[in-house]
């Protein structure tokens, strides 16, 4: 497995990630405290870290931060880069230190590597969360500060609020069918040493079928979705998170992040899907 830096921390992760959002069914089954297929989604994270992914993206409200607890357990915990993610209604310092405790508690560790506002909220002080955030830096509980689904000028603005810390990553829908990032946003990333964490890598699911993979494949050892996400995974700051729901699935898209696309490949992708 291909690892890579992340941000400006000296932390080296894999290039590809294990993404724990399964779909709204399984998030509203938690509230009834129904996990239909809780194990199948275990093993599929344990295959991906035996396989050597590093990175495991969940969120409280995913409701899967308990199936990654169950998944690094008994693994050396320095091995595994745990992110997690609080809700935009849990923005205020006190409601994120407990927020921030009780995903603590669900991933049955002491410390979380990366820690991100899932959502902006217009109606917390961004001053006022990236203090909270800070402090459980300064705690030792946290080690790096990151956002999801920011544009550049909440991006910016988080940047600011930071006082003692940096902001280190940025989650965001990227793959090679939706390519808005590259406008603005990576670029900035770049120039900034942000790293960005790709959710739907895979189109939702399109990619697989796209039939303009194949040339780049050709009679490789390859499949589409391996293609698609070494082409996320081949950016320097770039790392998709695919999901792990089945053992297959994640053994196939682990094998993206242990080669590297050509110039000449990469040329033709960026032409094909601009």
């Amino acid at each position: 497995m291909i690892l890579k830096e992340f941000a400006k921390t000296g932390k080296k992760i894999s290039a590809i990630g294990l993404g724990t959002y399964y779909d709204p069914a399984w998030i509203a089954s938690g509230f009834l405290g129904w996990r239909r297929g809780a194990e199948t989604k275990v093993e599929a994270i344990k295959a991906g870290l035996d396989a050597g992914i590093t990175l495991v993206d969940t969120a409280e409200v995913y409701r899967s931060e308990p199936l990654v607890a169950k998944a690094i357990a008994g693994r050396d915990r320095e091995d595994i880069f745990v992110a997690t993610k609080v809700l935009p209604n849990h923005l205020s310092k006190d409601r994120l230190t407990k927020a921030f405790h009780r995903s603590l508690a669900r991933l049955g560790t002491t410390y979380i590597d990366l820690y991100q506002v899932h959502w902006p909220n217009s109606r917390v002080p961004i001053q006022e969360t990236m203090s909270a955030m800070e402090k459980l830096v300064e705690d030792g509980k946290l080690r790096y500060i990151g956002v999801s689904n920011f544009t550049l000028e909440r991006i910016k603005e988080a940047q600011s609020a930071l006082r003692k810390a940096e902001l280190s990553s940025v989650q965001l829908d990227y793959s090679l069918v939706n390519r808005k990032v590259e406008e603005a946003i990576l670029p900035y990333c770049d120039s900034q040493g942000i790293a960005l964490l790709a959710y739907y890598p895979l189109g939702h699911g399109k990619l697989p079928s796209d039939a303009r993979l194949d040339h780049v494949i050709g009679g490789k050892a390859r499949t589409r979705a391996q293609v698609a996400l070494q082409w996320l995974a081949g950016k320097p700051s770039v790392f998709p998170i695919p999901r792990a729901s089945q053992k297959e699935h994640v053994r196939d898209n682990a094998e993206a992040g242990s080669w590297e696309l050509t110039e000449s490949e990469r040329a033709y992708l960026d032409v094909q899907f601009r």
